[in-house]
């Protein structure tokens, strides 16, 4: 791994100025709940739900290494270095008369090998949510705002969360847990009922902006919002679910975008003290992932006109599935185990990945073709779904572990068409009740011409201290 000597410091003396409250990348178990987004009510039977504040501020050291691809990826390359200092905040307000403001947002401060300080570059915000919620009656809530609306009871990739896409900026983990809460919300209106025998939603997320190009490192804002990522077209979605027997509360979507509607349920059932089993699905017309990013590359400007289709493609729309399907067993222990399989129709197929090397190492493959193709997997990474039609996904999370506070997290992303595997493990341990620490490893495996050994970065650690109020 190639480090080089970081400014690091500086931004701990500054880290060392200011309390905090939480540490973003910890499971909820370590550290006091975040206030529930608006569309995470409790029950009818419940309390009301108790608002707590999660500010809290946080240094990270990342180091990356790097390997030699068989298709290069367009310049520039990633930093071996990158130091991130982020004042990370969650609050809500109570208005009255049943009324709630609530706030999420992070300010970066970061610093990086071959990247001057001070710089645009170097200060960026985002604004992750920003909501009004009004209980109109008991039960019944109406929230307008910027709302990042979860869906979805799978623990790798959700189908029928539709609201992910585009709403991940520059994180610091991928485990697809911590990408669930640390993203943009959609700006929209929402109504929702909870009552003793199901639940029922409604939201609609208005276009503000045309269809944007796909950011890279250095070209991401500094202070803007981002609604063109999160608002691009209008989005309507409506759900319900119902409790069948004992706890079997199957749901039910139906989501409009554009041209495209989509169809989804979810499904959880306990069996036994220990163990729950889920399946979670998603399905309409659309066209593949290749289609998909190369016609949205060139409407955008990001791919140029004159650059032919890369890779063979059917611009045809056929229904398309996606699923993910698997379960949970929790120890005595309290270490939780998950296991689960997930398909991804529109993804790529072994044909579509041989293709993809054999065009990018043909005697075609000129800059823009590269560039091309490593947008589609890009275009993938932005929409927040897997590039590959199998994968298997197994995860591992331990609370108090060894000794009071510390949690292990590790999870594992295999594409089970060629093997190659993603790998991520953390360890977060509390000192005390205002001060945490923590690390993260995670690496590619595979061979050079599969889903994970084709990428460039090879391994990555991070080191983080955090201090909360």
């Amino acid at each position: 791994m190639t480090a080089r000597a970081a400014p690091i410091l500086p931004l701990l003396l500054a880290l060392t100025a200011a309390p905090a409250w939480a540490d973003e990348n910890k499971d909820l178990e370590l550290i006091p709940e975040s206030v529930r987004a608006p569309t995470e009510r409790p029950a009818a039977d419940e309390p009301t739900r108790d608002l707590r504040q999660r500010i809290y501020l946080e240094n990270a050291l990342t180091l990356d290494s790097f390997r030699t691809t068989v298709v290069a990826p367009p310049p520039p390359t990633g930093p071996d270095w990158q130091e991130r200092l982020f004042l990370d905040g969650r609050k809500e307000w109570l208005l009255g008369a049943g009324a709630t403001l609530g706030l999420s947002d992070r300010f970066n401060l970061q610093a990086e090998d071959r990247e001057n300080f001070p710089t645009r570059q170097t200060v960026r915000n985002e604004f992750r949510e920003g909501f009004v919620s009004w209980q109109t009656l008991p039960g019944d809530y109406l929230d307008a705002g910027r709302i990042n609306l979860k869906n979805g009871v799978a623990a790798g990739f959700n189908p029928t969360d539709f609201f992910k896409t585009r709403a991940v900026v520059e994180p610091l983990s991928a485990d697809p847990a911590i990408l669930r809460e640390d993203r943009l919300g959609t700006v929209m209106v929402t109504g929702q009922h909870i009552g003793e025998g199901g639940s029922a939603l409604v939201a609609f997320a208005p276009a503000l902006y045309s269809p944007s190009r796909v950011y890279t490192a250095t070209t991401l804002p500094s202070l803007n919002p981002m609604f063109d990522r999160t608002n691009a077209h209008d989005r309507f979605l409506l759900k319900g679910g119902a409790t069948i027997v004992g706890d079997l509360s199957p749901e039910l979507l139906v989501y409009h975008e554009g041209n495209r509607t989509e169809f989804g349920a979810n499904l959880a059932e306990s069996v036994g003290k220990s163990t729950i089993l889920y399946a979670e699905w998603a399905g309409g017309r659309r066209t593949s992932l290749i289609a998909d990013a190369l016609r949205y590359g060139v409407d955008t400007g990001t791919i140029p006109g004159n650059v032919p289709n890369v890779l063979p493609l059917d611009p045809r729309r056929h229904f398309q599935n996606d699923l993910s399907a698997g379960g949970s067993y929790t120890t005595e222990s309290k270490v939780v185990f998950n296991v689960e399989y997930q398909f991804h129709q529109a993804g790529f197929s072994l044909r579509d990945w041989h293709n993809w090397f054999a065009t990018g190492t043909s005697g075609l493959s000129t800059p823009p073709v590269r560039a091309a193709l490593w947008f589609i997997r890009g275009y993938a990474a932005e929409q927040q779904e897997p590039t590959t039609t199998h994968a298997a996904f197994f995860r591992a999370d331990w609370v108090d572990a060894f000794v009071p506070h510390l949690e292990l997290t590790a999870f594992a992303s295999v594409d089970l068409q060629d093997g190659s595997t993603l790998t991520q493990a953390t360890a977060d341990y509390a000192l005390s009740d205002t001060w945490s620490i923590g690390a993260l490893v995670a690496a590619t495996f595979g061979r050079g011409r599969s889903a994970q050994g084709s990428l460039p970065q090879s391994a990555t650690a991070i080191l983080k201290i955090a201090r909360y109020y």
